[in-house]
C-alpha cells in the first residue's frame, strides 16, 4: 500500500512562494503518475497540476499556469509543487495523489488516482 505524505504548506502573504513536497514512505515513485489537487472550504476538490511517471509530461490548471511548477527529483523519491505569486484564492488544503502508470499519459481527474495523501494546508493572507 502506497502511503503518500505532503509537506511544505503554511501561511504566506499574497505574492509569496511555497514549495510543497509529496513523498512515499519506503517506496520509489518512479512508476507512478503524480497529481496535485486542492480543496477549499465548501468547494469540490480540483486538479492543480500533474506529472507523468517519467516526468516528461505535465499539465496545469489554467488558474495556476505560469505561477506553479511541478517536478520530480532525480531519485524519484519525491514530487514537488513550486508555487509562486500566490493569491488569496490559492488558499486550500493541497493533496498529492498517485496512480501506477508506464506511459506519458497525465491523469487529470480525481477518479483516475488510487492513492492519496492526508493533505497540507496552504493559506494566502496578509
Amino acid at each position: 500500500q502506497l502511503q503518500l505524505v505532503e509537506s511544505g504548506g503554511g501561511l504566506v502573504q499574497p505574492g509569496g512562494s511555497l514549495r510543497l513536497s509529496c513523498a512515499a514512505s519506503g517506496h520509489s515513485l518512479d512508476s507512478y503518475a503524480i497529481g496535485w489537487f486542492r480543496q477549499a472550504p465548501g468547494q469540490e476538490r480540483e486538479g492543480v497540476s500533474c506529472i507523468s511517471s517519467s516526468g516528461g509530461s505535465t499539465d496545469y490548471a489554467d488558474s495556476v499556469k505560469g505561477r506553479f511548477t511541478i517536478s520530480r527529483d532525480k531519485a524519484n523519491t519525491a514530487v514537488y509543487l513550486q508555487m509562486n505569486s500566490l493569491k488569496p484564492e490559492d488558499t486550500a488544503v493541497y493533496y498529492c495523489a498517485a496512480t501506477l502508470s508506464w506511459t506519458e499519459y497525465v491523469p487529470v481527474l480525481t477518479l483516475e488516482y488510487d492513492y492519496w495523501g492526508q493533505g497540507t494546508q496552504v493559506t494566502v493572507s496578509s
